[in-house]
């Protein structure tokens, strides 16, 4: 899983991350794959392996999971809460929309896209180990098993590691940080842990990364509210207590 940046380049941040799944009960567990039109376009992915079409829940389905989803929500607003008690997901950065219903429901309860791109736009770049549904299931396979996000000062990389915590990551994609137009924490998630990043084509996509701690902490480096401070630039004070 090691995995270093390039000589002059600074690491800000890692956190696990695939795409994410819907919240509300029609979509809830699923996710779709948009143009600008909102057709599907998961046949059009470059080197994509074929995945199952998406639909909406039926109503039989939502009534007969209303018991499994109300645990699968449960759980992470009872994580998240803790998370928040402690201060982990406030600060500059943090969502202050509200926390019970969509604010987007067209794309968060009538639909769940994971990737809105015109032909030809980043997004359709974006690696097929982020859709957990498509990765092999036995443990033992080759194939990359675990994808990661890490926003540099210069990049925004999805690594790859296997079962062999020993093994180097894989870099699976990689775009400069100048392609980045936008990030938001989308809250109305499992676990309010969802980052969408809008890139400066206008497409964009939505993953999930683990916590909202993290959440906060991606967006926040995405859109440059934080920066890293150089040992000059710290007091003698701050320097003795880094030391």
């Amino acid at each position: 899983m090691d995995w270093y940046p390039a000589p002059g380049e600074s690491s800000l941040i890692r956190s696990p991350a695939s795409f994410a799944t819907g919240y509300a009960a029609p979509v809830l567990g699923r996710h779709s794959f948009r143009d600008t039109d909102r057709n599907d376009i998961q046949h059009e992915l470059t080197g994509w392996p074929q995945g199952a079409p998406f639909e909406l829940r039926s109503k039989k389905d939502q009534t007969a999971g209303g018991v499994f989803e109300g645990i699968f929500r449960a759980i992470p607003l009872v994580i998240g809460a803790i998370v928040e008690l402690g201060g982990g997901a406030g600060g500059p950065g943090g969502s202050t929309e509200p926390k019970g219903r969509s604010q987007e429901p067209a794309d968060e309860v009538e639909d769940f896209p994971v990737i809105w791109a015109a032909s030809g736009t980043t997004a359709r770049t974006l690696p097929w180990q982020l859709d957990k549904a498509r990765l092999p299931r036995s443990p033992s396979a080759p194939d990359r098993l675990r994808t990661d996000l890490v926003v540099t000062d210069q990049r925004l990389l999805i690594l790859g590691s296997g079962p062999d915590l020993m093994a180097p990551a894989d870099v699976l994609w990689q775009v400069p940080r100048d392609l980045i137009a936008t990030a938001d924490h989308r809250r109305f998630s499992v676990g309010k842990a969802d980052v969408k990043i809008t890139f400066t084509d206008g497409s964009w996509t939505r993953l999930h990364v683990g916590s909202s701690g993290d959440a906060g902490k991606v967006v926040q480096h995405l859109n440059s509210a934080v920066r890293l401070l150089a040992a000059v630039e710290l007091t003698d004070g701050q320097r003795d207590r880094v030391a």
